[in-house]
């Protein structure tokens, strides 16, 4: 663990809202769990006390302050999951990797652990691996899945179609939700959100399926074009201090339900998204040459 790495994490999220939040979120993404000196580095950095962010530490289960294995098995428990069998899934699990809940195995490859709610509950049950979705899993899906991961999640014909699924997010400013019932794209509720380009104002709808890129807009955009995207209740600039890993412009950064966010490039035409959850980082890499526009 270098010093220097969480100063520079600290400093990257300086000013943020819940921006302690987020330096955990990114230690954990780097090292897996929470080392105790690099909590202590934030406390220095911050001016925070070491008591106020161990609370934080350990009330969301998120983090972790032990190591985490390679791979992080992730299984919903929440009431739609619950109801549909999660629990036979986890015990599963657990026959087939040897460890409870909240355990790794001895040669640090699998963490299992149980999440409330991973925000896909019309699909459950759901498991998450190293970012990976598994819907309406079944516990003879178990060992399969486990396979998959130790050989590596290779892309494999349809994977696209298997990896589409929806997401409910909201302001990360005043926890209003974005999610548009009234108006629909791919039979899911759309994203709405207030935008601004070259001075013009208006309103866009996007896809809440990820790793789709269908979109309605109340103007038509030049590609390329930088966009400024708003909470329609709040009004307030949806953009974080992240910078897109493609094209370098700012990312939009929306609260993700269950934990986490969802970053999207804020340039017309780059459909670079990342989903940071559970301190694990994925970026959406099936994306086509241009979004598909859909008439307003």
């Amino acid at each position: 663990m270098s010093p220097e790495y969480i100063k520079e994490i600290v400093s990257h999220h300086q000013g943020e809202l819940g921006a302690l939040i987020s330096i955990l979120e990114d230690i954990q993404a780097r090292h897996h769990y929470l080392p105790e000196d690099a909590l202590r580095i934030v406390a220095e950095e911050t001016g925070r006390s070491l008591v106020d962010i161990y609370g934080v530490a350990t009330f969301y289960k998120a983090f972790s302050l032990k190591p985490r294995g390679k791979h992080h098995i992730s299984v919903c428990m929440g009431t739609a999951c619950h109801v549909r069998s999660a629990p036979g899934i986890v015990d599963e699990f657990t026959r087939e990797l040897g460890l409870r809940p909240g355990e790794t195995t001895q040669d640090r490859e699998f963490t299992l652990e149980t999440v409330n709610c991973l925000g896909t509950c019309a699909l459950g049950p759901i498991v998450l691996v190293d970012g990976h979705y598994f819907s309406n899993v079944k516990r003879t899906d178990v060992k399969k899945i486990i396979a998959k991961t130790s050989s590596g999640f290779a892309e494999e014909p349809g994977d696209r179609e298997d990896r589409l699924f929806p997401v409910e997010v909201y302001c990360p400013h005043c926890n209003h939700g974005l999610m548009d019932e009234q108006n629909r794209i791919e039979d899911y509720p759309a994203i709405s959100l207030a935008c601004s380009f070259n001075g013009t104002r208006g309103w866009v709808r996007m896809s809440s399926l990820y790793g789709s890129h269908c979109l309605e807009s109340e103007h038509p955009f030049v590609a390329d074009t930088p966009v400024k995207f708003f909470c329609p209740e709040c009004h307030a600039e949806l953009v974080g201090k992240a910078a897109c890993l493609d094209c370098g412009f700012p990312m939009v950064t929306l609260g993700f339900q269950g934990g986490g966010s969802l970053l999207m490039c804020t340039r017309w035409g780059c459909n670079n998204s990342t989903i940071s959850l559970n301190g694990h980082l994925w970026r959406d890499e099936l994306r086509n040459d241009a979004r598909e526009q859909i008439p307003g």
